[in-house]
């Protein structure tokens, strides 16, 4: 793959994120280096080929999921289960799988891990998966990581979840079902990644795509490594999120590119809060942005988001949550971002999504800080918090627009601080107070740190 000239070397990387870890900022507390592909353990070869990227309908009964998931039980831990391509091969077909702790599940390059379209094989319970209704999850994940430290999942091939595509024996997608629930219900599909419970979990260099659902989840664990992961879903895709820690500590993901139906990244603080994660040299194109919540009654904590780029996204830098789901989101730092053509470049929401009954669960957000933020294409800036007693407290330090009088500017209910970077516009509303004097001034113009996600995709 082409190296972005944006991504400094993984010496420097490593160097950094010592450094920083060293000195107390708010992020992740591990010493984060590439990772490294371990020992394999045995190497299966495709038995399916795709035809214009999809498989022929003969072969949607050729299921791999026994062989798969016999490999990965027998592997010994510390080590991977290979997926090659054979001389004309290069796809398998699977169900739900298991991944144990210490095994890596290894896609090579040129290969592609097709999701079955059979809603049969994700059932929780029979006939739970492939409909909308209001009873509880019903469908499995594709890729469960439960229980099991030290797994990961590696390589330069793909994983389809295939949501566009009709389930088996049926007209209606994954995707459709998402839109059916839209007037209410539960859309019962699967995630495509799942690691629950499972310390040092490790996703490097896979491509992710057409998630029915969620990408990737993982939650109630301390440690995890994202690097140089590429999700490429559409736009349309809806709940198609990125990646969404939850319930977790101790998290980074670096040097990846994202663009999907849904938040890009979303940092879920439910039970147990969500605290110490590093977001740095990543590219984010169209999704719902670097988001926080909804869900912040757990708590959120010590967010760094540094070198990152935002290109075309619905919003870019996104705190939201509402009275029945808040909590307190503190300590979060953004520094050294670049958004263009951004419908919401910068908001902060304590309102969001209908919130329903009122609760105790009151947003509050305190100690954003916002650093060397450049702006470009319109779009609002909106910080609101909640009431007087729930003001969003956040510094604007070095964030530019580059035509102020294209933007529409709301605030209510914060305590802004400006500088002692240049700021070029200033936020007024009710019950706003303002330290601090905007001041004119320039920052280093984004550069090369747009790069096109077509550049970077297997």
């Amino acid at each position: 793959m082409r190296r972005d000239p944006f991504l400094p070397t993984q010496a420097t990387v490593a160097l950094v994120l010592m450094l920083a870890a060293s000195s107390g900022t708010a992020q992740d507390r591990r010493k984060v280096v590439e990772p490294t592909i371990p020992p394999v353990c045995v190497t299966l070869q495709a038995k399916l080929t795709l035809h214009d990227g999809k498989l022929v309908a003969d072969d949607e009964s050729k299921l791999d999921t026994d062989r798969l998931q016999r490999a990965l039980r027998e592997c010994a831990p510390g080590k991977a289960v290979e997926l090659a391509t054979a001389e004309s091969t290069n796809a398998f077909l699977t169900g739900p799988l298991q991944i144990p702790a210490g095994v890596t599940l290894l896609v090579d390059g040129g290969v592609t891990l097709e999701a079955s379209r059979d809603p049969r094989l994700y059932d929780v319970q029979p006939g739970s998966c492939g409909l909308v209704n209001d009873a509880p999850p019903g469908c499995k994940p594709l890729l469960s990581v439960s229980n099991a430290p030290h797994a990961a999942v590696m390589g330069d091939g793909v994983i389809d979840g295939r949501g566009q595509e009709p389930l088996l024996h049926q007209q209606i997608t994954w995707w459709d079902l998402a839109e059916k629930a839209r007037s209410g219900g539960r859309q019962q599909v699967p995630r495509l990644i799942v690691a629950d419970q499972s310390n040092d979990f490790t996703l490097y260099r896979i491509t992710l795509r057409n998630s029915p659902n969620f990408h990737v989840v993982f939650s109630h664990a301390h440690g995890f490594t994202v690097w140089n992961l590429k999700i490429d879903t559409p736009q349309h895709a809806r709940n198609t999120d990125g990646v969404d820690p939850g319930s977790a500590e101790d998290i980074t993901v670096a040097h990846s590119f994202i663009r999907t139906g849904d938040d890009n990244i979303a940092i879920k603080g439910s039970e147990g809060g969500v605290g110490f994660m590093t977001v740095e040299d990543n590219h984010f194109y169209y999704g719902h942005g670097m988001s926080i919540g909804s869900e912040t009654y757990g708590g959120v904590h010590d967010i760094l988001v540094k070198h990152l780029a935002l290109d075309g996204p619905d919003n870019a830098i996104r705190i939201k949550s509402n009275p029945s789901r808040g909590g307190i989101v503190e300590r979060v730092t953004c520094t050294d971002v670049c958004i263009r053509n951004s419908r919401w470049p910068i908001v902060m929401q304590t309102n969001y999504n209908n919130p329903g009954p009122f609760t105790n669960r009151v947003p509050q957000y305190r100690d954003i800080h916002l650093q060397n933020v450049r702006i470009a294409g319109g779009g609002t800036v909106s910080i609101e918090g909640f009431d007087e007693q729930h003001r969003v407290s956040a510094s604007l330090d070095g964030v530019l627009l580059d035509v102020p009088q294209q933007y529409k500017l709301i605030a209510t209910h914060a305590a802004i601080t400006y500088g002692p970077g240049p700021v070029n516009f200033i936020l007024k509303g009710d019950d706003v107070f303002a330290s601090g004097k905007p001041l004119k001034g320039t920052l280093a113009p984004c550069g090369t740190m747009f790069v096109p996600f077509e550049s970077v995709n297997n």
